[in-house]
């Protein structure tokens, strides 16, 4: 198996874990506050991936640091909306909309790096706003639910995540960039705690119950820690464009353990 179908497969299990997870994280939202919960997850999957990666930390400069935080800016943006947009809509609405960052990403290499997009990418953007429209929007009046904007919101995100980590990727240091930008994450959220709190936005809110720790464990070791160490690897093998092909299947795998955890039906304008 060549080295790209590798990266290629890597990612399809990467974009299984996370498929699998929205479910888990809308439970664990019943448990704990947005940011207790995120600051939670990236605290968790640090301090792994600084036991993993312990031997492969040598001194580094400070443009990777600087990339890696870049990386980790645009993580936790994009985890914070789609974690608040999953207060407000369902796990399998919240895996679509985060699966736009497929057309997001081939948008946002063409204004960066000047390339041009071909007819079937901007084909793609109108199949995919389409479906985003019946998806999101109920028969009668035209109503967006808040959370449907905000994991809007965290699409947006996560392309320019994957966008950077295709930049620099095949030239720094791959323990650096996943470790920095998962610290970089913990630092971000641990900091939002106290600020969403006295800005009035959220409390503080945490309950010690076997849901929490049950979506801490899947979350931190499988869905962060794991998923973006592979994902740092593949990335040097692939491009952004590919590898959001690939994520766009998170969506089909959120449906399917949606339906068999959550008990979500899916409407006719949705089918």
């Amino acid at each position: 198996m060549s080295t790209r179908a590798k990266a290629d497969l890597s990612l399809i299990v990467v974009t299984l874990i996370w498929g699998s997870t929205f479910v888990v994280v809308k439970n664990a939202l019943a448990d704990a506050s947005v940011f207790v919960f995120l600051a939670s997850r990236m605290a968790l999957a640090s301090l792994l991936l600084a036991v993993i990666f312990y031997r492969r930390l040598r001194p580094t400069n400070r443009e990777t640091l600087l990339a890696a935080a870049q990386i980790g800016f645009f993580l936790i943006v994009g985890y914070a909306c789609q974690t608040t947009g999953l207060l407000y809509t369902t796990p399998s609405k919240s895996a679509f909309i985060t699966g736009l960052s497929v057309v997001l990403v081939p948008l946002l290499v063409a204004a960066l790096y000047g390339k041009t997009i071909n007819r079937w990418t901007v084909l793609g953007v109108l199949v995919a706003l389409l479906g985003l429209y019946f998806l999101t929007i109920p028969a009668g009046p035209f109503r967006v639910n808040r959370g449907d904007l905000w994991t809007l919101a965290g699409a947006c995100a996560f392309a320019a995540h994957i966008v950077l980590i295709e930049r620099y990727s095949p030239r720094m240091p791959p323990a650096w960039l996943t470790l920095g930008q998962i610290v970089t994450g913990a630092i971000l959220a641990s900091v939002l705690v106290p600020a969403v709190s006295l800005l009035g936005l959220e409390a503080p809110r945490f309950t010690p119950r076997a849901s929490f720790w049950l979506a801490l464990a899947i979350t931190g070791i499988f869905g962060t820690a794991l998923a973006f160490s592979v994902q740092v690897w593949a990335q040097r093998f692939t491009s952004a464009t590919h590898t959001a092909i690939i994520f766009s299947l998170e969506p089909v795998f959120a449906g399917v353990t949606s339906y068999i955890f959550y008990a979500e039906r899916r409407g006719w304008r949705a089918t």
